[in-house]
């Protein structure tokens, strides 16, 4: 049979495989886009998939200016009723404050030296080559009414540029065709979802925070630490305002059966008896009533629960025999939190309370369209809804604490939500409103407070006076905010950490730069914790969170990235019309509800309770929505989440829970009744049977199956060809080299100005990709190249994951890279502000050298495409001070051309040019020690690059471009990288791009027999081994060589960016040894272990050039009688003599000497006795001080850092003595 029979023999037989294994190439449609750039469609036409990917950014910050295109209902105005106004008195004067409405300006620029001020569209390409921040004005139209309208004012403020989300309704770029961004310098297919602070694209990390109004069973030891009698049990709900910012309520259980509401208030802990809330939210929370709502009629034979209700009731009774009614209470608790909730004066008791109602408690249920203070029937019935929601809170921690239910898992995806970055701003800019109006009030009370100063309500100049004294200044608030990503907060906003909410959206390459907004942060809180819990990996994150994209190290578990078909929802549901539909569906409405319990459902739509009705009709309701919300009836919305949670022993607490709020996480699954789509959440997939592929389906038992076993999988995972194949780890590790490799960060670099680029010149389409490669627009930015790959064992150089790189293949650009640094010129820099210009570019009239003209023009900037070395100059400038002209020169090791140069303008445009950027190019090609890695975790590093003519060659001439050692395969089972190299070569020798989409094969079908066919068709060896021949003699090799074409990525990690040597250089003025750092000159340590493995070695010399010779080797003089090296000093020397050593503990002082040889000569009556001085043994300090003796001293070779520990120990009062021998 022939090759071409075979093939068509092996078509007909798995055509349909065949038509779900295929792949194409896009390389001429990607050219001709780049070319021609549509005008008519938008990026999200042509991949809708990365649009997807970005949309929670985007539309979370949408959501602050406005939802269903209604401003009125963005979260900022939204917030303006919580803020609500502050209010000053002043001679009988009422003075109340309040915002009246929020907008954000999209970003312009003024030019204040024009006569009308005309201004200008500044779009992000600007603010990134200026180094500057893509900001709009955040205008607040301020309303203050004297004596309760009496005379009302308003005046429209501006409050600072806030920095503007890119692709938002707030950024010019915001519905640009591709052919339109690069008319602006965009990218073609600008994504958006960042913010430009400084020149630097930041971008808020999304976080993981506890899902919003549901009660969440804990057990946690920390509970216990309240008081002596707080048990570990506890419920706790994180309640959310229609403006996203929280409130955290908990439940205490205490050992006496008593239970307490925890809360905080600008990060103080309070801690109040929950009957008193109860008592106070409703006048007919009696006895009897609180009993009913916890008990109801189905469990009066449950002593457990009966004992601790009494005990509850009576605990209250005896503690506070006073309170007898809602009013007495609401005084009370205003009385209490007066000062804490810092309330008006002429603000009564009762109506503090309230507020502390309204603040703090479930404040979900609110009224939101009541005034602050205005009791109504919506009022009453918030009320009666928040009293239910504690009894029922009450009702599970009972529950929990008799163990008839089990702890909720706080780490489970089932009760978390996502803390988006729009949602957080919003949230930043609400608390920095509330100040300014709190700034404003406290600005008039200190000129209350001062006598001379007028203080006049109704004067418009007096407000004025007052608003100028005041920081109005929000935008450079936010602009600190993302820049450092440090939360400067009087409240903490609820959240449990208050730095590491920003980060850099960094573009080493395109991976990595998406992969920047699929990430989610459990939060820096939970990295300081030594416990293991928070970072396991648990089956209900399946389809939400992805397994293998996390990193290694500290951050695993920790840094998760979102399963690629996971959605985050940024809009609430309109569920009003629900509560009659489930009352059609035999639910009892709550008023009504007498059997209430865990032997009974509770139906809750986003945290408020509708009813009860039987575990079975509960089972029953949530089957027919959820049929009903796919078949597209009764306007039920698809993205609906339908918590069902049965009946079980010990389990979790039952009931039917409905969501359709902000922030949870979505995906789509197949509803096999119907075989739509379904939109699922965490919530509700823990209770569902949804099979991984419709073999596994069984009747009666799955209700859906999944679209694709990859939805499993992030974006980054999913790349990973044939990754089923892999041991786990190493998919890890591609998923983290994947995004340090240096390959194509964008299109349009001419137009950034990043600190550090790196660009790969030759990169290519990978033969073998997954389909979803293409879907998500992977082609544009190629990451690596296809290689020749030969596993052999052919030189010594390929040991410990080395590998050997055809010479010629380098030759030819296999791995060749650019590097990009920007660096900042400013003149301005240390001039004072309000200082005249001193410095300007260019050449003055005094003498410089000519050959300055080399690399510089008569302007004083650099030519474009100069090669420039260390010490080059690269602009020059006069400076009239001193009067002489003055050069930058270049600073890095590394020789670069200059490839752009911009000139940098202040805010204004109208002054002198005092800053430009230089943007060099540096050569990287592949050195000898750079990193190289396939696509399936195998690391490793350029050991040689092999002369062409020694390399092994094939029966049909082909050359390896990379040898890679056999070993580096057992032990690390990449079996993928194996399936790779057959595909590869199957689809180079048929020209056709291969599927690499993981779970596409199995045991019967298996790739080795898939691809082989294709290698057999093609006259080539089924198993993808050839015959080699030696490079060297000529000779066949002995053993045929496995070959194959497989996709190689060269690392950021570059030996040129690694590398120290040092022979001398700096030290430390302390202790004389080599400072640390490579950018210093610094030295290598030489630590304990290593210490320890030259002792091992036997190598004492080279221990002693390392820790001595080569470190703080010093001569120090040392006294032999004595033994000290901190007494000895140098004498004055004397004519015709030499300067000496001398110790100064063991010299005499000469006038002591000359007193004793007089009282010796005194003793023997003979005053021309023979006693005198050898002038030999006198010497003299500094300080002209004579000493006689002290003269037996010596030099030895010690480290110097000896002589700083004696110093050390003798300042202690402990003194050192040596031995000094011979």
């Amino acid at each position: 049979m022939s090759p071409n029979s075979a093939m068509k023999l092996h078509t007909d037989k798995s055509s349909h495989s065949l038509k779900k294994r295929t792949a194409e190439f896009h390389t001429l449609d990607r050219e001709q886009r780049f070319i021609n750039p549509p005008k008519d469609e938008l990026t999200e036409d042509q991949y809708p998939l990365l649009k997807e990917a970005i949309a929670p950014h985007v539309d979370s910050f949408n959501c602050m200016t406005e939802q269903d295109n209604d401003p009125s209902k963005g979260l900022l105005n939204l917030s303006l009723k919580d803020i609500g106004s502050k209010v000053v008195y002043a001679n009988d004067n009422k003075l109340s404050l309040s915002i009246e409405q929020v907008s954000i300006n999209k970003p312009m620029q003024s030019h204040s030296s024009d006569a009308h001020s005309a201004s200008d569209v500044i779009y992000p390409a600007e603010a990134r080559q200026k180094l500057g921040s893509y900001k709009g004005n955040l205008m607040l139209k301020l309303k203050w009414d004297v004596n309760d309208g009496e005379d009302t004012f308003s005046e429209v403020r501006q409050c600072g540029g806030i920095p503007i989300m890119l692709q938002s309704n707030r950024c010019h770029l915001q519905g640009l065709s591709p052919y339109e961004l690069t008319q602006k310098r965009e990218e073609s297919d600008e994504l958006g979802g960042y913010f430009i602070i400084n020149g630097i694209e930041k971008l808020i990390r999304m976080l993981i925070v506890q899902r919003r109004n549901h009660p969440m069973a804990l057990v946690r030891p920390s509970f216990a630490n309240r008081g002596n009698s707080y048990s570990h049990f506890g419920v706790q709900i994180r309640s959310c305002r229609p403006d996203q910012t929280s409130q955290t309520n908990v439940l205490h259980y205490l050992n006496d059966g008593n239970v307490n509401l925890r809360f905080s208030w600008r990060k103080n802990e309070y801690l109040v008896p929950i009957v008193l809330i109860l008592k106070a939210l409703s006048d007919s929370n009696n006895d009897k009533q609180i009993f009913d709502g916890i008990c109801g009629t189905s469990e009066l034979n449950n002593s457990f629960l009966t004992d601790r209700l009494e005990l509850l009731l009576r605990g209250f009774k005896k503690k506070y025999p006073n309170l007898h009614n809602r009013t007495q209470v609401l005084q009370y608790l205003g009385d209490k939190f007066r000062v804490v909730f810092q309330a008006d004066d002429k603000m009564s008791d009762y109506q503090v309370g309230e507020m502390v109602l309204n603040r703090i408690i479930l404040v979900h249920l609110n009224n939101w369209e009541a005034d602050d203070f205005d009791i109504n029937e919506s009022d009453l019935k918030a009320n009666e809804d928040k009293s239910k929601m504690i009894f029922f809170m009450i009702r599970k921690l009972y529950s929990l604490v008799a163990g008839d239910c089990s702890p909720d898992n706080p780490d489970a995806t089932q009760h978390q939500e996502i803390l988006l970055g729009g949602f957080l701003y919003s949230m930043i800019i609400k608390e920095k409103m509330e100040e300014y109006l709190n700034n404003i009030k406290l600005q008039i009370q200190q000129d209350l407070q001062r006598s001379g100063i007028p203080v006049n309500f109704k004067s418009t100049k007096y407000m004025q006076r007052v608003l100028m004294r005041v920081n109005e200044n929000i935008g450079a608030k936010l602009q600190y905010f993302l820049s450092t990503g440090n939360l400067v907060s009087q409240s903490g906003l609820d959240l449990q950490q208050v730095s590491g909410y920003t980060v850099v959206a960094e573009k080493i390459n395109f991976y990595r730069f998406l992969a920047h907004f699929r990430m989610v942060h459990r939060g820096s809180f939970f990295a300081q914790l030594k416990t293991t819990t928070v970072r396991k990996l648990l089956p209900e994150s399946w389809g939400f969170l992805c397994p293998v994209h996390t990193p290694d190290g500290s951050p695993c578990g920790l840094l998760n990235h979102f399963a690629h078909k996971c959605r985050i929802s940024t809009k609430q549901l309109d569920l009003t019309f629900l509560k009659n539909k489930l009352y059609e569906l035999g639910v009892t409405p709550i008023e009504a509800a007498s059997q209430i319990g865990p032997d009974f459902a509770c139906v809750q739509i986003d945290g408020k309770i509708i009813g009860y009705t039987s575990h079975k009709n509960s089972s029953i309701i949530s089957n027919t929505l959820r049929f009903w919300k796919v078949a597209g009836k009764h306007n039920i919305p698809l993205d609906l989440e339908i918590g069902y949670v049965p009946p079980s022993t010990k389990g979790q607490y039952p009931g039917l829970y409905l969501f359709g709020g902000h922030s949870r996480m979505m995906r789509p699954v197949k509803y096999l009744p119907l075989g739509k789509e379904d939109i699922v959440g965490p919530f509700e997939q823990v209770y569902m049977n949804i099979a991984v592929t419709a073999p596994e389906i069984v009747n009666s038992v799955h209700t859906h199956v999944e679209f694709s076993p990859t939805n499993i999988l992030s974006i980054i995972a999913n790349l990973t060809p044939f990754s089923d194949y892999n041991q786990s780890p190493r998919n890890m590790y591609q998923c983290q080299m994947g995004k340090q490799t240096m390959g194509t960060p964008g299109v349009g670099l001419v137009n950034r100005s990043d600190n550090k680029l790196y660009r790969l010149q030759s990169g290519q389409t990978p033969i073998v990709k997954a389909n979803l490669y293409d879907d998500y627009g992977m082609d544009n930015f190629p990451n690596g190249t296809n290689a020749v790959v030969a596993v052999i064992s052919y030189t010594c150089y390929d040991m410990d994951d080395a590998m050997i790189i055809n010479k010629s293949a380098d030759e030819r650009g296999f791995g060749y890279g650019t590097m990009y640094k920007v660096e900042k010129i400013d003149l301005a820099l240390n001039r004072s502000r309000g200082d005249p210009i001193t410095q300007h570019f260019g050449f003055g009239s005094d003498e410089w050298p000519q050959e300055w003209l080399n690399n510089i023009d008569e302007d004083g900037l650099p030519f474009v495409g100069t090669y420039v070395q260390e010490g080059d100059p690269v602009a020059a400038y006069y400076d009239e001070i001193s009067g002489k002209t003055k050069v930058k020169t270049y600073h890095n090791s590394e020789p670069a051309y200059i490839e752009a140069v911009n000139l940098i303008g202040d805010d204004n445009g109208n002054s002198e040019l005092q800053s430009i950027s230089i943007k060099y190019r540096i050569r990287r090609t592949p050195q000898i020690g750079d990193k190289f890695s396939s696509r399936h975790g195998q690391k490793g590093v350029c050991s040689r690059k092999w002369p062409t003519v020694d390399m092994p060659f094939s029966e049909t001439g082909i050359q390896p471009d990379v040898i890679i050692n056999p070993h580096a395969f057992p032990s690390r089972m990449t079996i993928g990288m194996f399936v790779e190299s057959l595909a590869g070569k199957a689809g180079c020798l048929h020209g056709v791009a291969q599927d690499a989409t993981p779970w596409r094969f199995n045991e019967q079908d298996t790739p080795a027999d898939y691809f082989g066919e294709q290698l057999k068709a093609a006259g080539y060896n089924y198993h993808g081994n050839e015959p080699l021949y030696s490079g060297a003699t000529g000779e066949e090799l002995r053993v045929d060589i496995y070959i194959g074409v497989v996709y190689y990525q060269r690392l950021r990690h570059m030996v040129n960016d690694k590398y120290q040597v040092r022979s001398t250089g700096p030290v430390n003025a302390l202790t004389m040894q080599p400072v640390k750092g490579r950018k210093r000159g610094g030295g290598i340590r030489i630590g304990e272990m290593e210490r320890d493995a030259f002792i091992g070695h036997g190598t004492s010399f080279l221990l002693q050039d390392r820790l001595l010779n080569c470190s703080d080797y010093t001569h120090s003089s040392i006294c032999r009688d004595c033994g000290s090296i901190l007494s000895t000093q140098s004498s004055v020397p004397r004519i015709g003599a030499k300067s000496t050593v001398r110790c100064r503990r063991c010299a005499i002082k000469f006038d002591d000497v000359k007193s004793v040889i007089r009282k010796q000569k005194e003793q023997n009556g003979n005053d021309e006795d023979d006693l005198y001085i050898d002038d030999a043994h006198i010497w003299e300090d500094g300080q002209g001080k004579k000493f006689v003796g002290g003269g037996n001293t010596t030099t030895v070779a010690i480290p110097f850092v000896l002589k700083y520990l004696d110093s050390e120990l003798s300042a202690m009062g402990i003194r050192l003595q040596y031995n000094v021998e011979p």
